[in-house]
């Protein structure tokens, strides 16, 4: 069961690589073979409790409780951050008018929080242990970031866009869910590979856009005119389709009984896909408010 997926081809239980109780397995068929000291049974031996050694029977298998669990924590440290970021920069306008200096210190914390967050993505992506501290701490500077996007939007175009924004994540995540559940979606290698083609696709294409900008020009992926509608749009979609490669993924876990500390690995990957979705939710909106 090889994933495509860079946040998901790196963990061995997933991938066949090991079984849930650590021991190595057979890419083809899964079947475990014995490892040091497990030969013989009479060389096996329960361990000394306390000491150092592979702890992931023990915690129990992933289950859809415990990437519930996992994820609600993510969204709750994604959300606080936000909230904090929103509150303590500076209003951007001073009696009706506009402050540059707030500005700055928005457009700050939204590029430190974002190329944050998008150094933790890469190093959660191709980790091979999933960190529980690393992916707080994606979701703290995603926050960041966040909440001064959704703040500068807020003052650009009010009228409740953030909260309509909100309303549509959850409803994208709700329908996605239930339309992998009842048309029993099956997700294929190709599918896997292509959404992730077009992923990396469409952040290097931001990135271009943003070199460019520098030099003062611009392809308008990021603008809200008519290609940024479309780039929006396609973003959109793309989101949904990251989300049915999570719900795969739990899934698949959750059935080949994977330690339950990958449940951090779904947490992460669902979190990413949900912000995909709501910023690229939240230019359409603003765009058809234009």
């Amino acid at each position: 069961m090889q994933s495509n997926n860079p946040v998901f081809r790196n963990s061995d239980e997933f991938n066949g690589r090991t079984n849930a109780h650590g021991n190595q397995v057979y890419g083809g068929s899964g079947t475990s073979y014995p490892g040091y000291g497990q030969s013989d049974p009479s060389t096996w031996s329960v361990g000394t409790p306390g000491t150092p050694g592979d702890t992931r029977a023990s915690t129990g298998p992933m289950t859809i409780d415990s990437v519930v669990q996992k994820t609600a924590i993510a969204l709750f440290v994604v959300v606080v951050f936000a909230f904090a970021t929103w509150v303590m920069t500076p209003a951007l306008t001073e009696n009706g008018i506009l402050s540059d200096q707030a500005l700055g210190q928005l457009y700050g914390a939204m590029t430190i929080g974002g190329l944050g967050a998008f150094a933790l993505s890469m190093v959660n992506s191709f980790k091979r242990v999933i960190s529980p501290a690393l992916v707080l701490a994606f979701c703290a500077l995603e926050g960041v970031a966040l909440g001064a996007f959704s703040k500068f939007f807020d003052y650009q175009y009010g009228g409740g866009i953030i909260i309509e924004a909100v309303v549509g994540t959850f409803a994208a995540f709700a329908g996605t869910l239930a339309a992998y559940r009842f048309f029993d979606i099956q997700v294929s290698s190709k599918f896997r590979m292509g959404v992730v083609a077009a992923m990396f696709g469409m952040i290097g294409l931001a990135f271009l856009q943003g070199i460019i900008a520098v030099f003062g020009g611009g392809l308008g992926v990021l603008g809200l005119g008519f290609a940024g509608l479309l780039f929006s749009v396609a973003g959109l979609v793309l989101g949904v389709f990251m989300l049915v490669l999570d719900f795969d993924f739990v899934e698949n876990g959750v059935r080949a009984g994977l330690p339950e500390r990958e449940s951090w690995r779904a947490a992460f990957g669902l979190t990413v896909s949900l912000v995909w979705i709501y910023t690229n939710l939240l230019r359409i909106l603003a765009i058809m408010r234009r």
